[in-house]
């Protein structure tokens, strides 16, 4: 079972920057994907990005270019810089670890990340 505990939501106008942290505990297998993930109201959860333990990247198409997603492995923690928000980036932001080898997949409980206008 592993634990990710999110930090670094907040309010923020239209056009400022947010960095959200999330680090992982417990039953970490070395080969795996860490990312986030948002749902906002009325809509689907969807991919915002992630990165493998070996860095590889993947971002959803609407956020490409202003956020970037990092990590670092010996902390077992991943971090979303978000720049240029605008107010359709409002949402719940997750934090989503996968094991490589098994799929299994655990969720942090949700941080809030609201983009005025």
């Amino acid at each position: 079972q592993v634990q990710l505990v999110e930090s670094g939501g907040g309010l923020v106008q239209a056009g400022g920057s947010l960095r959200l942290s999330c680090a992982a505990s417990g039953r970490i297998f070395r080969s795996n994907v860490m990312g986030w993930h948002r749902q906002a109201p009325g809509k689907q959860r969807e991919l915002v990005a992630s990165m493998t333990s070996g860095g590889t990247t993947n971002y959803a198409d609407s956020v490409k270019g202003r956020f970037t997603i990092s990590r670092d492995n010996a902390k077992n923690t991943v971090y979303l810089q978000m720049n240029s928000l605008k107010p359709e980036d409002t949402a719940v932001y997750y934090c989503n670890f996968q094991n490589s080898f098994t799929r299994q997949s655990s969720w942090g409980q949700g941080t809030q990340v609201t983009v005025s206008s």
